[in-house]
């Protein structure tokens, strides 16, 4: 991978070289058919380069000629280390983005068994009052008046030209208030661009809770007995996508969601207080997940087909903005409804929603 940013895209088994070094080879999607992983789907031509933090990388990963500086830590860091983690530079965040077996075996590990991801680096927000679903309304792109308590759904911050500020997900756990995470690479433009909205809304309050909170992905076939297992107080959220609720586990409030980023149909994501997570990550260890790294999240969610900002949404190889409706699986994220009213670059949405039924 060049300096440049580019590198040709290839196909065909997976080789040595990319299991040592993940982010400076070849990108595509595994297949988990078969005894023999092979990248059985790839694109064909260059992939692009994204500007994330501090410094410039590919494909979300580094791509080795990035000096690194000012890197943080999430509170799991020491657990990353100790498990043989290969850590590297990733939206200003000393993160893993595999261990010791490689990102073919995360990844097969994940689709039949159950893994564990360190998201914490991801910004959350919380916003209350009664002010806080009509602003809500205004910003993002989908419908959250359709969320009861317990419920979640994908979300878009969309700009006045229906391009993508950031792809999120919106949480409602409990009555009154919201829970809004984001990329972690866009964490602060995101509060700003989020701020600068609520000038025209009143009783609405916007907490960054980023630091106080970590935040575990468990996804994969027995992510469900793994948790039954630990839990205390409470019980998993009602069988669906998008269910939440709150449980005790290791004595700890833990708001609980049926969500996740690698297309596993089994699949949730903990928060809780930070002072807890090491704990409670290596409960999860004891009871049979396993942790994964960054390549195999990547790697996953390509598989799935899922979107992210940086990739699908964001700006091109030539530097324009990519509409957020030439993302196929945008419209899950997106609300004409007439509840919905008038929001963030509605206009230029419908224009590309038009432009599509031609």
């Amino acid at each position: 991978m060049s300096a440049g940013g580019c590198a040709a895209i290839v196909f065909g088994e997976v080789s040595e070289r990319l299991k040592e070094q993940p982010w400076k080879g070849c990108v595509g999607l595994v297949s988990t058919a078969g005894s023999n992983p092979v990248l059985s789907v790839c694109f064909v031509g260059v992939f692009r380069s994204v500007q994330c933090g501090s410094g410039r990388y590919f494909g979300g990963f580094e791509s080795g000629t990035v000096a690194m500086t000012d890197q943080r830590r999430t509170v799991l860091y020491d657990r990353h280390v100790a498990a043989g983690g290969r850590m590297v530079d990733f939206a200003g965040w000393r993160m893993p983005v595999q261990y010791g077996e490689g990102i073919v075996a995360e990844h097969l590990w994940t689709r039949k068994h159950a893994s564990i991801f360190d998201v914490s680096h991801m910004g959350r927000f919380v916003f209350r009052g009664w002010g806080a679903l009509p602003f809500l309304q205004y910003v993002l792109t989908n419908d959250a008046s359709r969320l009861a308590v317990g419920q979640s759904q994908y979300t878009i911050l969309a700009d006045e030209g229906g391009a993508a500020v950031d792809d999120a997900y919106l949480y409602r756990f409990w009555d009154g208030a919201y829970l809004l995470v984001v990329n972690a690479a866009n964490k602060d433009k995101d509060a700003a661009h989020l701020r600068s909205g609520l000038e025209g809304f009143k009783d609405v309050k916007m907490n960054d809770v980023s630091e106080s909170l970590a935040m575990i992905a468990l996804q994969g076939p027995g992510s469900e007995a793994i948790l039954g297992e630990l839990l205390e107080i409470g019980k998993l959220p009602p069988a669906g996508r998008n269910a939440l609720c709150t449980a005790m586990i290791c004595e700890t409030e833990v708001w609980l969601g049926r969500t996740g980023y690698t297309g596993e149909p089994v699949c949730f994501e903990l928060m809780f207080p930070c002072d807890a997570a090491e704990e409670i990550w290596d409960a999860l260890v004891r009871h049979g997940a396993r942790p994964a790294g960054l390549g195999a999240r990547d790697t996953l969610r390509l598989e799935a087909g899922l979107p992210l900002y940086g990739h699908e949404y964001g700006l091109d190889e030539k530097g324009q903005e990519i509409p957020i409706l030439a993302c196929p699986l945008a419209r899950f994220g997106v609300s004409f409804a007439e509840a919905k009213g008038d929001f963030v670059g509605r206009a230029a949405l419908g224009r590309q929603r038009e432009a599509l039924e031609r």
